[in-house]
């Protein structure tokens, strides 16, 4: 430890809370070999960037900060820059060759032994780039069979998996109790171990619950660099959610590729619903938040758990990509407007207040007039709170790659403007239905110079399904992780202004 006692590394996330959860690991695994944890990449002897290779502009962001942070050295503290991520998984020699600027673009195999990594950069030495590899094989293709050589496959976000002979899936949620790895000393022998360091200060924390998905939708090519889906094991989740919650964290956000095939591969395809409550029973836990749900995976079980669930919020986060059914199955996906508009009965009729966030995708190959009117039909009746649009681009090494009947890019980008501008205003009138509702507001921030207070009702998702907001002398001596009940009086926006009840 001693060797490394003055160096100091930054973290830098950028993508989604899959990577937060991955850097609050790398963070954990570097403090717990001396490194010194920075919030500025220019005041640290190391900047890791955790990049994001999901669409293009995501690719372009990643490139653009690792030019950046690499464009500082020698003007401060900063010696190395390292790429690690999605881009760096998905690319590896090849984005080390675009990007000589990088000191190394280390893949998710590179994670377990990150602090020796950097210690041989910053001694001189060029590691040899990441060789990237289709990850679905590194795993039997039977999900049943997938646990026994899960601790063999590097699994960023899961820690260190315990063996089978301490955890089984069909062992007590409760008997093992945490250690933490960041702790000067020898660990325990036993019991999970929590590999994580908190890398900010708010109220809530992504928490991984699976890796990898099993799905071959024809645009994505996550599974590739993600791999095979792979379930955590339920002690160490709830070893770690107790870890978040006696850091002050009051809403655990359950995070994956695909949350509904959660269990699949340790034999019980139930296992989130009986994960939810031990989950919502941890002191300190007042929120459960659970995201990435598949529609065609959604069971009237999970409903039923994430609706009569205490603790669990009213917040379904579903993932339609479109609504028109054949090009759906062109998408190698299930379902269109009828059975999604019956799915969002099904909720509503559990939870009538229930916010719903999902993603759609427009200029697919081979999409049509009438596939656009489907769409469109649909969102109207949906009354969703939140839409994201993404236009269709190419992505390397994907089914869709290959298709005919492209939609020309200045097509694209006209259904994608078409669509934005109907999405927000269907956005709008969503939140506007909820003025009089009561709400439950996790403040977020407090800012006195405004006087403004910041927080998020049951039904919103962090940073990106809009907030609620409260004035600062409506709420006196409140602080961030408080919970304060409220009447929401207006809108601003897809945002709720509210007033304390």
């Amino acid at each position: 430890m001693s060797s490394t006692a003055s160096r100091s590394v930054a973290l830098v996330t950028l993508g989604c809370t899959r990577n937060e959860v991955d850097s609050e690991e790398l963070a954990g695994r570097l403090s717990a070999e001396g490194w010194i944890l920075v919030d500025d990449a220019a005041d640290a002897d190391v900047a890791v960037v955790n990049t994001c290779g999901f669409v293009e502009q995501a690719k372009k962001d990643s490139i653009d900060v690792l030019l950046e942070a690499s464009s500082r050295k020698g003007e401060g503290r900063t010696q190395a820059v390292v790429a690690v991520g999605c881009l760096a998984e998905r690319y590896g020699e090849q984005l080390a060759a675009e990007l000589p600027e990088a000191d190394a673009v280390l893949g998710f195999d590179s994670y377990a032994d990150m602090s020796g990594h950097l210690k041989n950069i910053l001694a001189g030495e060029r590691p040899a780039s990441h060789t990237p590899s289709d990850r679905r094989r590194l795993l039997p293709l039977s999900p049943v069979q997938r646990q026994g050589g899960a601790g063999s496959v590097a699994l960023p976000g899961h820690g260190d998996p315990t063996s089978p002979e301490q955890s089984s899936p069909e062992q007590s949620f409760l008997e093992l109790e945490p250690t933490d790895v960041t702790v000067e000393g020898p660990a325990p022998a036993s019991g999970p171990r929590v590999i994580r360091a908190r890398l900010d200060g708010r109220p809530w924390a992504p928490l991984k619950i699976a890796s990898g998905c099993d799905r071959r939708c024809a645009f994505c090519a996550i599974p590739s660099f993600r791999g095979a889906f792979v379930s955590r094991r339920p002690t160490d989740i709830v070893a770690e959610a107790r870890w978040l919650a006696a850091r002050g964290v009051k809403e655990v956000f359950l995070v994956s590729e695909n949350s509904t095939s959660y269990g699949k591969d340790l034999g019980d395809l139930a296992l989130l619903e009986k994960l939810l409550p031990e989950l919502t029973g941890i002191e300190g836990i007042e929120r459960v938040r659970v995201s990435y749900l598949q529609p065609a995976e959604i069971r009237p079980g999970l409903l039923d758990a994430m609706a009569g669930t205490p603790g669990v919020v009213p917040y379904f986060d579903i993932s339609f990509q479109h609504a028109s059914a054949p090009l759906l199955r062109r998408m190698r996906r299930f379902g269109g407007r009828e059975a999604f508009l019956g799915l969002l009965d099904d909720v509503r009729r559990r939870l009538p207040h229930a916010g719903i966030r999902s993603n759609v995708i427009v200029g697919f190959p081979g999409e049509t007039e009438d596939d656009l009117a489907e769409l469109e039909a649909f969102l109207v009746a949906a009354r969703l709170d939140v839409v994201g649009v993404f236009g269709y681009s190419d992505e390397d090494g994907t089914e869709a790659e290959g298709y005919g009947d492209k939609v020309p890019e200045h097509v694209v980008a006209e259904r994608v403007a078409h669509f934005t501008a109907l999405i927000e205003e269907l956005n709008v009138q969503r939140a506007e239905e909820r003025v009089g509702e009561t709400v439950e507001v996790l403040v977020e921030e407090v800012d006195e110079e405004e006087g403004q207070v910041v927080g998020r009702a049951l039904h919103q998702g962090p940073d990106v399904d809009g907030v609620t907001l409260l004035e600062v002398a409506d709420c006196p001596g409140v602080a961030v992780g408080d919970t304060v009940r409220a009447t929401v009086v207006g809108t601003d926006g897809i945002d709720l202004v509210a007033e304390p009840l």
